[in-house]
């Protein structure tokens, strides 16, 4: 595969054009490059740009894109081929919709090619408002995932990047959204390089992203958009990162005001540039000038900072004659297309998690129902669809309008909104629960009841963005809000088949609907054409083969401290009691077998060591099914079995693909207090299936991976 914009030549020429651009500015004109606001510098055909731009899932808040899942579905997919695919055609799309801009003389915000998108950071905590935006809590999903869509943002042309891409927020960063300004993130150095560093350092050194984003938070007292361990000392010399820093949108100011570690913006801006902070999301780094004058910062570093930036905007050609840069030529046709909405209904099919399906309830069968009925406050909710950071969409399916889409005149649909998301009534001046007799009247009618729960973007997400009546975006527990379990009880109550759809971003204890609702489908946020795909799959147009990216914590888990960022009892890795649904889990209308995998040796060497199986599709419906490979050091104080390889997988009924997976020696390896990661002497498992080894898995899918014995006789640091 090529790298982005591998050629060194190139590279150094953009280097020394910016450089020698910058040169010719004025102290004055060089800070004022550094606000995500540039303005034009007319003397030096500089045009204005302006740096902020979202893309997420999909080109966000300038007009009709393609909206795809959210970020939390698509790392259900466990499909890396498929991330990168959805993220180029992002960068698609994001190319026609500049080329037009840039027609039209429109520099707007959110109108440029520099988009903070991935968010990497690890979703730790369930009750994290914004942890939909992530693809998970584990590190190496997050890191193969992150990888993939950057390179497809970033595209494989020698010489010019497709757009920029930018790893968010660096680093140790999940909550809570309402302390985030001016929370102080203690974390030991083992945690540190174990779980929150490893996405962001396989964003630098794997997919050379363009650009890394500091988060609002301190991390171990220093602010992580001035702190001279993240930023120089890991990103910098560790990593050898060689693109820009930018800082989270008005963070400096909270240098001053919140973290109390400067005194005033002036001290606040020399910290960001001195430790390296290259772009000022917001306007703070307007007072640098004082800051050169006071001595804080030096001319010299501005000249290395903006050099940076304007590199940046070399790379994607903006500085180059249109005809030379392959993407100019995009058109505004590209938007929206047939061929971007046949993507994102994929992108959908491959993020549903069939969570439960006693007794094969699912698919259902069309000539079997006469009335389907159609319950809860997420079945006509446009804004469960789409989640955070979104794009607008030509056309919005919710699942009741799916559904009616699908069935067309053969079967009637009854509707009933049921509650709503988080309050006790619907109408201001009804009683409590006052769409309950609806409820039950549909039932009554009904063959089969698909009861649509869960949350959306206004309970979940970023602290001012959601405007959740409960915890500035964040959850204050996992269960269902308001009065929806009540309802959930009222339809099973009724004696109909019931299947439960979930539309969340996050885990929620869905006990009480385990143990009595027959079917459940997780089906995230996903996207604007998630209606009609939800349809499609209760009607068994094709299998769910997506797996949980998150655990399903039963509500009788206690969770730690939401401000305790030590790892201790904490996601699958360090969990000590049994998951609802497991980190992994997802269950299919197919059924798939994988032969007893080999191992090319038993000894782990420098070369690592090679897995071969065979995964066979036994069943009579096509499908998607992903091979799951974790290691587990068998020594006291080691993690639980940590997931270091998958593979998706598509095939026929009754086709079979022989499969080849390397690990190399580093997965075997831990980091130690010190932050060292090192291979010790000593046994480990192996553990090879379609899920996590653990019982709880095991008992879900009626299927236990294979545990292969290996041994180390190395002791090194890798």
């Amino acid at each position: 595969m090529v790298e982005l914009v591998h050629d060194e030549e190139k590279i150094n020429e953009y280097k020394l054009r910016s450089k020698q651009l910058v040169s010719q500015m004025t102290l004055d004109e060089k800070i004022h490059q550094m606000v995500h606001t540039a303005p034009a510098i007319e003397r030096l055909n500089v045009k204005a740009y302006n740096w902020w731009n979202e893309a997420l899932h999909g080109v966000a808040r300038a007009g009709v894109a393609t909206v795809f899942p959210q970020a939390i579905g698509l790392a259900a997919t466990f499909d890396e081929d498929l991330l990168e695919e959805v993220a180029d055609h992002i960068a698609t799309e994001a190319r026609a919709k500049f080329n037009a801009q840039q027609d039209f003389s429109d520099t707007d915000i959110y109108k440029g090619l520099t988009f903070w998108a991935p968010n990497v950071n690890i979703f730790r905590d369930p009750r994290w408002g914004r942890g939909h935006e992530t693809y998970g809590e584990d590190p190496y999903l997050t890191s193969r995932l992150g990888i993939r869509f950057i390179q497809g943002l970033q595209g494989h042309d020698d010489n010019y990047l497709k757009v920029a891409a930018c790893a968010k927020h660096f680093a140790v960063h999940s909550g809570p959204e309402d302390l985030r300004h001016r929370f102080d993130a203690v974390v030991s150095t083992q945690d540190l390089y174990e779980t929150y560093l490893p996405a962001f350092r396989a964003c630098v050194e794997e997919a050379k992203v363009e650009a890394v984003m500091g988060a609002y938070n301190r991390t171990n007292g220093e602010p992580c958009c001035g702190s001279k361990l993240l930023l120089r000392d890991i990103l910098r010399e560790q990593w050898h990162f060689d693109g820009h820093v930018v800082s989270d949108c008005w963070a400096i100011k909270d240098f001053h005001e919140h973290h109390k570690v400067t005194s005033n913006p002036v001290e606040s801006v020399a910290l960001a540039v001195n430790q390296g902070c290259d772009l000022n999301c917001g306007s703070m780094f307007l007072f640098l000038k004082d800051a050169v004058k006071e001595g804080l910062v030096t001319e010299q570093q501005i000249d290395e900072a903006v050099t940076r930036l304007f590199t940046t905007r070399m790379k994607l050609g903006l500085f180059d004659d249109a005809e030379q840069i392959p993407y100019s030529s995009i058109p505004y046709a590209e938007v929206d297309s047939a061929t971007m909405r046949e993507l994102n209904r994929r992108a959908a099919r491959e993020s549903l998690v069939l969570l439960k399906n006693e007794n094969q309830l699912l698919p259902l069968d069309k000539t079997k129902i006469k009335t389907i009925g159609v319950i809860g406050p997420n079945a006509n909710n446009r804004r469960a669809l789409v989640g955070n950071y979104e794009g607008t969409a030509s056309r919005y399916i919710t699942i009741l309008e799916g559904i009616q889409d699908y069935v067309g005149e053969e079967i009637r649909v009854l509707y009933s909104e049921g509650c709503h998301l988080y309050r006790n009534k619907i109408s201001g001046l009804g009683e409590s629960n006052d769409r309950i007799s609806e409820v039950k009247a549909v039932c009554r009618e009904s063959d089969v009841v698909v009861v649509c729960l869960g949350l959306d973007s206004g309970l979940e997400g970023e602290e001012g963005d959601a405007g959740n009546q409960f915890a500035s975006g964040d959850k204050p527990d996992l269960r269902l809000p308001g009065i929806q379990e009540d309802v959930l009880k009222t339809v099973y109550d009724c004696g109909k088949p019931v299947v439960l759809v979930v539309l969340s971003g996050s885990a929620l204890a869905l006990d009480w609907a385990d143990e009595h609702i027959p079917a459940i489908l997780q089906g995230w946020y996903p996207g604007a054409q998630g209606g009609r795909v939800i349809a499609e799959a209760l009607f068994g147009e094709f299998s769910p083969e997506g797996k949980l990216p998150v655990t399903f914590y039963s509500e009788r888990e206690e969770l730690p401290e939401f401000t305790d960022y030590s790892m201790k009892n904490r996601t699958y890795r360090y969990m000590t009691g049994e998951a609802l649904y497991p980190f992994g889990y997802g269950l299919s209308y197919t059924d798939f077998t994988l032969t007893a995998p080999t191992v090319d040796t038993d000894h782990i060497t420098e070369r690592g060591i090679r897995i071969s199986m065979t995964l066979c599709n036994d069943g009579t419906l096509s499908g998607g099914e992903v091979i799951q490979v974790y290691v587990k050091a068998e020594r006291e104080g080691t993690p639980n079995p940590q997931l270091k390889a998958f593979h998706k997988i598509h095939l026929l009924p009754q086709e079979s693909k022989e499969i080849t997976v390397h690990l190399p020696v580093t997965v075997f390896a831990l980091y130690d207090e010190e932050g060292k990661r090192r291979l010790h002497i000593g046994g480990y498992t192996v553990y090879v299936g379609t899920s996590q080894p653990d019982e709880r898995s095991c008992s879900l899918t009626g299927k236990r991976a294979a545990g292969i014995k290996l041994v180390s006789a190395l002791e090194l640091e890798v």
